[in-house]
């Protein structure tokens, strides 16, 4: 089973979540777990304040989550209980042990997941990518290894816009949209070009 609050395509990035809307992508059950079950994409690395809406959601789903544990290197504040709907949240960290870009939830003789966690002031393209990866079910990547390739990705295009914006500065894209071929005229070869379904022929 696939919970996604919201999971839109990556392609529509702006305006894809709500201000109230919970930031959650779950993988499906299946009969090999995944190093991952899913990923979280907080509004803040306030526990306190962003725990209850994932509980609220988790409960239902995989049992009443009882205990939480963080590794401590992104949360500023790691506070020993968290008061959720109906009951108390424990929460633990642990630094050498734990992924730090990981969440893990327990729930009393039901189970345990782990979640990515997506900084808060990821982009939305971003967080979208990351949270598609880490709800593959047939997900190898820890949490670390998946944020490491998204930075690449992000480096890779920030990379390519500039060489882009130093080629538009030089002239080349006004240059190439001069050059023609000798002989050919510049409206001949753009209709010959075009579908007859483009041109209404």
């Amino acid at each position: 089973m696939t919970v996604t609050i919201p999971h839109p395509p990556a392609a529509e990035a702006a305006d894809r979540f709500s201000s109230s809307s919970l930031r959650l992508s779950l993988a499906p059950v299946g009969p090999a777990p995944a190093l991952l079950d899913g990923a979280w994409w907080p509004r803040s690395r306030d526990l306190a304040a962003e725990l209850p809406s994932l509980t609220a959601v988790l409960d239902p789903l995989w049992g009443r989550i009882t205990r939480v544990t963080v590794n401590p290197v992104h949360w500023p504040v790691v506070p020993r209980k968290v008061p959720v709907a109906g009951h108390v949240v424990k929460v633990g960290w642990f630094r050498s042990e734990q992924d730090p870009h990981e969440l893990l939830l327990l729930s009393y003789h039901a189970g345990r997941w782990n979640l990515l966690v997506i900084p808060p002031q990821t982009p939305a393209a971003s967080a979208a990518r990351l949270m598609a990866a880490a709800s593959d079910l047939l997900g190898t990547s820890t949490a670390s290894r998946l944020m490491e390739e998204e930075a690449r990705l992000r480096t890779v295009a920030e990379t390519d816009r500039a060489g882009e914006a130093v080629w538009d500065s030089e002239g080349g894209r006004e240059a190439g949209a001069r050059t023609v071929r000798p002989g050919i005229p510049t409206t001949t070869a753009t209709t010959a070009a075009m579908p007859h379904e483009l041109t209404g022929r």
